[in-house]
């Protein structure tokens, strides 16, 4: 049992001492934890996280797993906290990833969405999220389909933003989960190969996963037609290096990405934000480039297949892959629940997993 549990133990005796909680778990000796070293409020992307912050995330999701595995999944760590989802675009596992993170942790949670809100009526973003912080609002988790907007709200209110998804641009508790799932899986992120097939062009999933994945230390390489791969994607910028995604390998042909892949996550084709003739058509990308079990040996033997979802079965994954022993999709969205509950955790100031 880590430090985290451990601080959490705690706090439900003393609320089951005073008659407020439920937990019967017998007292325990325990050490006082070390303060945990986050000073984020906001999560808007990955690509200002360092190594040791991606690391703490996956630590203290590690313990919310053990937490959620328990009879009764909930804890009283949020209690007097209200979280808001506003999201301007439709979403299954995101969203209600997020209220039962929220609600796991004993959090009030509140679900917003443009339709049937005032936004129909014309309200701006910033008067939206202005009246929610105005109602009690602490945490503001945002999807929406404008490329910064989770920035804007950021700017204009004091309670924390966790980005949700935004435009084509991020999804960092997307990418945060997926590094996750691979740790649980392979032991460590450092190392492995993990390549990308997909439209990597149109995908904010992708985007934040180059900066989690090169933060880790893995090796990645992203595959597709040319038309979806972003122009210099892996090319060094000498007049400023810094803005340089580095250990990035583009590749069109799949057998070259996959030979030796430790992970094979494919993504979906959102031909919502594509314009037209980017592919000949669904049948001639599904020629080349969907993962099919004979595919997938040209990886390792035991690599692990990824998709954030939704799927398009039989046009980038087929069904027996992305139901195979390999596949750790499902896993994926489980893993979803407690890496937001971790940074939930974490913003309203939580304890280091010692």
């Amino acid at each position: 049992m880590n430090g985290l549990t451990r601080t959490v133990d705690r706090r439900d005796q003393q609320e089951a001492a005073n008659g407020t909680g439920m937990s019967t778990r017998p007292p325990q000796a325990t050490a006082e934890p070390s303060p945990l070293p986050w000073t984020r409020r906001h999560v808007l992307d990955l690509d200002d996280f360092t190594p040791d912050e991606i690391a703490i995330v996956l630590e203290t999701a590690d313990a919310m797993r053990e937490v959620l595995g328990r009879e009764v999944p909930r804890l009283p760590t949020l209690r007097g906290t209200t979280i808001a989802t506003l999201f301007y675009e439709a979403s299954t596992r995101t969203r209600a990833s997020f209220e039962l993170a929220g609600k796991a942790l004993g959090a009030d949670v509140i679900n917003v969405s443009s339709s049937g809100s005032s936004v129909e009526k014309g309200e701006s973003l910033i008067d939206t999220v202005r009246t929610l912080r105005a109602i009690g609002v602490d945490i503001l988790v945002m999807r929406h389909s404008n490329s910064g907007a989770p920035y804007l709200a950021a700017r204009h209110v004091d309670a924390a933003v966790l980005n949700g998804g935004d435009g084509w641009h991020a999804h960092p508790t997307q990418a945060l989960l997926d590094l996750f799932t691979i740790q649980r899986r392979l032991g460590n992120v450092r190392g492995c190969k993990v390549v990308i097939v997909g439209d990597i062009m149109h995908s904010r999933v992708a985007r934040s996963n180059l900066w989690g994945l090169s933060a880790a230390g893995a090796e990645i390489v992203v595959c597709g037609p040319p038309t979806l791969i972003p122009a210099g994607l892996g090319v060094i910028d000498e007049a400023e290096p810094g803005r340089c995604l580095p250990h990035v390998t583009v590749c069109h042909d799949l057998r070259e990405a996959l030979d030796g892949a430790d992970v094979v996550m494919t993504l979906r084709l959102q031909k919502e934000r594509m314009q037209s003739g980017l592919i000949p058509s669904l049948r001639e990308y599904s020629r080349l480039y969907e993962i099919t079990a004979e595919r997938l040996r040209w990886a390792k033997p035991d690599a692990l297949v990824m998709h954030p979802g939704p799927m398009n079965e039989g046009v980038e994954i087929a069904p027996d892959v992305a139901y195979s022993v390999q596949s750790g999709i499902e896993e994926q969205v489980t893993n979803g629940v407690a890496v937001r509950m971790a940074l939930l955790y974490l913003i309203r100031g939580g304890k280091r997993a010692a």
